[in-house]
């Protein structure tokens, strides 16, 4: 894999059976599969274009998705959403229960905002490739995706049939009439941002092990700043400070690790006891990570199995940490997508419902502002088995102020 090119991160969404399983496999066995990264959670697999290096994550259904967004790569450059040509599934997938229309609002709440949208089966027989039936389910989805809150130059919807390999890598001679992007160069079109390299250094902790005549191996991705050989970093909530000794990816030494790069890298005189997953890796001399006693979110209700209230107790999900949590405050209940006030304290949250909410945290973790670090600020609550909520952290009020 060329370490010179800039890293991107995508997900593949989708109803069942609309071919995501089919693009992944596609794209990789395609454009080429390395190595697989070492202890990473979601195991995701990468290939190259001519301007990237691109993590895929193919999350295996809807609901898994909601799981999913919630550790995937942190600052996710874009989606791609597949949707079904043929007339009764596309009109299935965007009725009013319809699962795409909540998957486009899921994935703008949980920062993705860049979206590809591959209109495929464009080759069924009711579809034929008619440029018609193309033009309508663009101006429709396009309606709906601006609606949501995505800006139109950061959308780019493409028609394809991923079973013939039509207009994935190349051009196709059965849609003459589409003079946009394939798929290929719709994600070379992507935008990458550079800012989080220039912000301090964050790793949640995905794993800690030991190795003899080695000591103390870390493990994570760089989800802000750079790490370095000799950087004195810090864990939270721990607050053990050490030495990094040596980098390693895809066992290789690196002397500079950047967000998006999943590593392993070396600490001495640290017990595997006194580092957890979940903890957070930072810089000791730069806005170290603190300890978060609470926060102030938005949340939407994805599942009617119970009812949010307030002191209601649940399960947390951020970065790699999980940690239960109370509901000490229902501050206002939202519109979902204007984010205009409805109602200042309501007394619950039911399904499909959007708020602000104030959390309190049961035990130590760090987690960290959405605009400021992403994934430390991307969660998701969960009750037992269901995943009840998603949301993103507006303020975040730390032990030490």
């Amino acid at each position: 894999m060329s370490q010179g090119k800039v890293q991107m991160r995508m997900t593949i969404i989708g109803n069942t059976g609309s071919g995501r399983k089919t693009m992944a496999h596609r794209l990789i066995n395609t454009l080429g599969s390395p190595k697989q990264q070492i202890a990473t959670d979601i195991k995701p697999n990468k290939f190259e274009t001519s301007k990237y290096c691109i993590t895929i994550v193919e999350p295996p259904g809807h609901r898994d998705f909601i799981k999913s967004s919630i550790t995937l790569p942190t600052q996710t450059n874009c989606a791609v959403l597949i949707v079904s040509a043929h007339i009764d599934e596309f009109q299935s997938s965007m009725s009013r229960d319809g699962l795409t229309r909540e998957q486009i609002l899921l994935s703008y709440t949980m920062g993705i905002r860049q979206l590809i949208v591959a209109v495929n089966k464009m080759d069924t027989e009711d579809v034929s490739y008619a440029e018609d039936r193309f033009d309508k389910i663009k101006t429709e989805l396009l309606s709906y995706i601006i609606k949501v809150g995505y800006k139109p130059e950061h959308v780019i919807i493409l028609p394809m049939s991923i079973r013939h390999d039509d207009n994935l890598f190349q051009p196709s001679d059965k849609m003459s009439w589409f003079k946009g992007f394939t798929l290929l160069e719709a994600l070379n079109a992507v935008t990458v941002p550079e800012q989080l390299r220039d912000k301090p250094f964050r790793l949640p902790i995905q794993d800690v092990f030991n190795i003899r005549g080695v000591g103390t191996i870390i493990v994570g991705r760089v989800e802000s700043g750079v790490l370095r050989p000799n950087m004195i970093v810090t864990f939270t909530p721990s607050n053990i400070t050490t030495t990094v000794q040596s980098i390693e990816m895809h066992h290789e030494s690196l002397e500079e690790a950047q967000p998006g790069d999943s590593i392993g890298f070396n600490v001495n005189d640290i017990s595997v006891k006194g580092l957890r997953r979940g903890f957070v890796c930072s810089d000791a001399r730069n806005d170290t990570a603190q300890i978060t006693t609470s926060f102030i979110a938005k949340i939407i209700v994805i599942n009617d199995s119970s009812e949010i209230t307030q002191d209601y107790v649940a399960r947390l999900h951020c970065h790699t940490a999980r940690i239960d949590c109370r509901f000490v405050e229902l501050l206002e209940k939202i519109d979902r997508i204007t984010n205009k006030t409805l109602e200042i304290g309501p007394k619950y949250l039911k399904l499909g419902e959007a708020a602000i909410v104030k959390i309190v945290l049961l035990k130590p973790v760090c987690l960290e502002k959405f605009e400021q670090y992403p994934t430390l600020g991307r969660f998701a609550i969960h009750d037992i088995k269901h995943v009840i909520a998603v949301g993103t952290i507006k303020e975040v009020e730390k032990l030490n102020g």
